[in-house]
């Protein structure tokens, strides 16, 4: 069998990560890794993982004949530009979320995939999730009747660096991306409107960069279904990920993962581990399966599970988000983009 040959832009946490399970597939060869920052301790990286080519320059990853498919784990504003010139080489893409932070942006690249052919999957790693997919099941297969609420918790145990913060992009389009992504997954159906309040409760760093660490926004789905999801920016208890679908015939439900299932129960009280600390260990089986399909999908020509659109879709509503909770009222997501180009007003 012909092997998948891999580019990857992007040496950080997330884009080593894909490497490693890129390794463990036998249908794949990662042939070049692409950093900024590439040097001795990124070189002696590669040697460990029979990684030939590492380079500053990205565009020595994009044009090298030889490599299929790009993983791009760079910064978000390098995204579009690298999603345009991979599609016009030809390239599969993988793409970290979000896409961009400019709408247009995020479309002038999904017609440049279009365009050319190939293959973009987005990052939403928690679609593949084990809990998640499980309760995407129950709904999907009618369990629990017609979808009527909604509910996702996403609370990271600590704030990042205050570095990061600045160049986030804001908790809607940072963080809660990833749960308006599954509030679409779960119940199956569009948002077509957000309600969102934020505060800064947890670091006054958040403010200085016209951010909040607190957010809980409502949605309205085309199905008739409302959401609520919650968000915090840190959980001292560790990292709290749940999801609950109600239904007209019942609810499903994913509660935390723990390291152990095991209680301890005396005359003091009942106690067990806390969640799983961050997303690399909660999601670490997600990000191996992500990585596996997409490359299945290569090899066999089938459909993507996590598409650009999908990528479109919950920047909109993130976009939504922002502009509802600036703007201190419900905003529909088909009015966002209108509503950013207007001069922004309170009414």
């Amino acid at each position: 069998m012909k092997k998948v040959k891999i580019g990857i832009i992007g040496a950080g946490r997330i884009g080593k990560i894909h490497a490693d399970n890129l390794l463990r597939l036998p249908e794949t060869e990662i042939v070049a890794v692409s950093d900024l920052f590439a040097g001795p301790e990124l070189q002696a990286w590669a040697s460990e993982r029979g990684i030939a080519i590492v380079t500053t320059d990205s565009n020595e990853v994009i044009a090298n004949p030889e490599i299929d498919a790009i993983f791009i784990c760079s910064s978000t504003d390098t995204h579009v530009p690298l999603i345009k010139q991979a599609a016009e080489a030809g390239k599969h893409i993988f793409c970290e979320k979000p896409v961009s932070m400019d709408i247009r942006q995020t479309e002038e690249a999904l017609e440049a995939v279009r365009k050319a052919g190939v293959k973009l999957q987005i990052g939403f790693n928690r679609r593949f999730d084990h809990n998640f997919k499980r309760v995407r099941e129950h709904v999907q297969g009618g369990l629990i009747g017609e979808p009527h609420i909604v509910k996702i918790t996403s609370r990271d145990p600590n704030p990042p660096h205050p570095d990061y913060i600045k160049v986030s992009g804001g908790i809607f389009m940072d963080m809660m991306i990833h749960d308006f992504d599954m509030a679409r997954f779960l119940s199956g159906s569009e948002v077509e409107e957000v309600h969102a309040i934020g505060n800064v409760l947890i670091n006054p760093v958040f403010a200085e960069h016209g951010d909040v660490d607190t957010a809980i926004v409502t949605l309205q789905f085309a199905n008739g279904a409302l959401g609520v999801i919650d968000n915090s920016r840190q959980a001292v208890y560790g990292y709290d990920q749940r999801v609950e679908v109600f239904g007209s015939k019942g609810s499903t439900a994913a509660s935390n993962d723990h390291p152990t299932t095991v209680e301890i129960s005396t005359a003091d009280g009942i106690t067990r581990d806390k969640p799983l600390h961050f997303f690399l260990e909660r999601y670490n089986a997600a990000y191996v399966e992500e990585t596996q399909m997409f490359i299945d999908c290569i090899v066999n020509d089938k459909p993507l599970p996590v598409e650009g659109n999908d990528g479109l879709q919950a920047e909109r509503i993130a976009l939504a988000a922002k502009l509802s909770s600036q703007l201190g009222r419900p905003v529909k997501v088909s009015e966002a983009l209108n509503l950013l180009i207007q001069p922004l007003r309170s009414e």
